[in-house]
């Protein structure tokens, strides 16, 4: 327990009293040391929490002066201030207008008899704290071994309902997709949603840190889980004291265990899935209901499917290509399994298998027409050269694959992933047309949006929506919006630029214009030499 002023004054050994009627209050105040000094203003070399202890040798006399020297303590941060008295002192009892100055600062100011020295009170206070870390360190270490015996259990549950139980700090474990896994009791006290946002922060970041926040007065922290790969999140809902953080690392490092050993048991049937897709690709032309049954053994129902392609040899989770080569083949195609795996969790039905290709291995996955499947790149194929085939009937998806391997080429030189459903006549245009032309061409078109407060929020969203499609949902999971900031910002830069959404001439004027932008244009004119860049660019 914190030692506070009044255990100091209930010990017979030191004798201590207060020279004024001090509220409860503040005897309650924490000790966090105990110091001396006669300095006329000792404020400044004070940390706070203190117990400052003083003769009084250079204590002014003069009401003024004893309010100053008092407010000069408070402001320092002691807790306490303590007098010593007795014969060869100056003082032999509390001088009066030091007594009022403290009563009216709220500064509580003790008397230390002349029979027990300035030593003694300082060991006191430094047995009682050492006495506190004592203490701490074994509910610690109690605590850990409740932790370490729940570990032995099956699954998470019994490691989050110990860690409630004897620290009273909710928690709740996700995969790193923010999906709920398990939870201790008071996890389910804080609605989740009002953490969200602070897992997705750290699920971005993989291993690399932790996050905190407070919402709804309540402090919420989030600590990545796994060993060599993000495995899940863990959310404290709560303020641990001083023992329960001590032993965070201990639950982060048994929980990392548990996911880690759950990664391992399901690895059957991610090589079972890994297999179907291999027995779907495997017929050149499977019958249509012999596909959609394959599909659904794992889950897939989707009417269309897609065939997305994953160069993971070119980088994996920040590791470069040549560190990949440079750690062998064995790391590399580790990596690739790694990466695959992480895809197979993000992707529903999970058909996802590692091939080899050169210059490394190639991860091949069927995935749902709906699933946006950029996002699910984005953070867990992040600088990895990807092809997004085109959505196809399920017995057609090797076709989808084959254009999706195709564009891994186009991955690599545009930096981000490659669809299929690109129209190539649009994409002969942007190339023969003259670079500055085009670009003034994009200029007359989106201007109106350049000129307004937020034009590049609204350029941005247009483009988001043109293409998707015109789909509202998938461009505010894309920009990360709500559908009704989608609309009301359209709303506005057609408002702006005089076009309409539902008119075909507008819509692919806009388009054309937002494609130029985004860099759609070849960086040679129709000549074939290199174009200048057009003014102001």
């Amino acid at each position: 327990m914190p030692l506070h002023i009044s255990d100091l004054l209930a010990r017979p050994d030191l004798d201590l009293s207060v020279t004024y009627d001090v509220p409860p209050r503040l005897l309650a105040r924490t000790i966090e040391a105990a110091t001396v000094s006669d300095l006329p203003a000792p404020g400044k070399w004070l940390q706070g929490g203190e117990l400052l202890m003083t003769i009084g040798l250079l204590l002014p006399k003069e009401p003024a002066a004893c309010r100053a020297y008092v407010r000069d303590v408070a402001e320092g941060g002691a807790a306490c201030l303590a007098l010593g008295l007795g014969q060869g002192l100056p003082y032999q009892e509390a001088p009066e207008p030091l007594v009022t100055a403290a009563e009216e600062a709220g500064l509580p100011l003790l008397t230390v008899p002349d029979e027990v020295p300035f030593i003694a009170v300082t060991k006191a206070v430094f047995d009682a704290r050492a006495e506190e870390q004592r203490a701490l360190l074994q509910r610690a270490f109690a605590t850990q071994r409740r932790l370490t015996a729940a570990a032995t259990g099956d699954g998470l549950r019994p490691m989050l309902a110990e860690w409630t139980a004897a620290t009273g700090v909710g928690a709740a474990v996700f995969d790193p997709l923010g999906r709920l896994l398990a939870a201790g009791e008071r996890a389910h006290r804080t609605p989740l949603a009002q953490a969200q946002d602070l897992i997705e922060r750290v699920a971005a970041r993989g291993l690399r840190g932790s996050a905190s926040s407070t919402a709804a007065g309540q402090q919420l922290e989030v600590q990545p889980l796994g060993a060599r790969r993000l495995r899940g999140l863990l959310l404290l809902t709560g303020r641990p004291d001083d023992a329960a953080r001590s032993v965070v690392p201990g639950l982060v490092s048994l929980l990392s265990l548990e996911l880690e050993r759950r990664h391992l048991r399901d690895e059957p049937e991610r090589r079972r899935r890994s297999a179907l897709l291999s027995e779907l690709l495997a017929d050149e032309g499977p019958a249509a209901e012999r596909a959609r049954d394959i599909l659904r053994s794992a889950g897939l129902t989707a009417e269309r499917v897609r065939g997305v392609v994953v160069a993971a040899g070119d980088g994996t989770g920040g590791r470069t290509a040549s560190a990949a080569q440079d750690a062998g083949t064995g790391a590399a195609d580790g990596a690739a399994q790694e990466m695959a795996a992480d895809l197979a969790l993000a992707m529903p039905g999970g058909l996802v298998r590692v091939v080899d290709g050169a210059p490394g291995a190639v991860i091949e996955a069927v995935v749902g027409e709906d699933l946006d499947i950029r996002d699910v790149l984005a953070r867990f194929a992040p600088r990895c050269p990807a092809g997004i085939g085109p959505a196809t009937a399920p017995e057609a998806v090797r076709v989808s694959l084959r254009q999706a391997a195709g564009l891994l080429a186009v991955s690599r030189s545009s930096g981000e992933p490659a669809e299929a459903r690109q129209s190539q006549a649009s994409r002969l245009l942007l190339d023969l047309g003259d670079r500055r032309t085009l670009h003034g061409y994009a200029d007359t078109v989106l201007s109106p949006l350049d000129l307004a407060d937020n034009g590049e929020e609204l350029t941005a969203t247009l483009a988001a929506w043109l293409e998707t499609g015109g789909a509202w949902d998938a461009t505010s999971r894309r920009l990360g919006v709500h559908r009704h900031t989608v609309r009301n910002r359209l709303d506005r830069a057609m408002d702006l630029t005089g076009r309409r959404l539902d008119d075909p001439d507008d819509r692919f004027d806009l388009w054309l214009a937002t494609r130029i932008r985004r860099g759609g244009a070849s960086a040679t004119g129709a000549d074939g030499r290199p174009a200048a860049p057009p003014p102001g660019r």
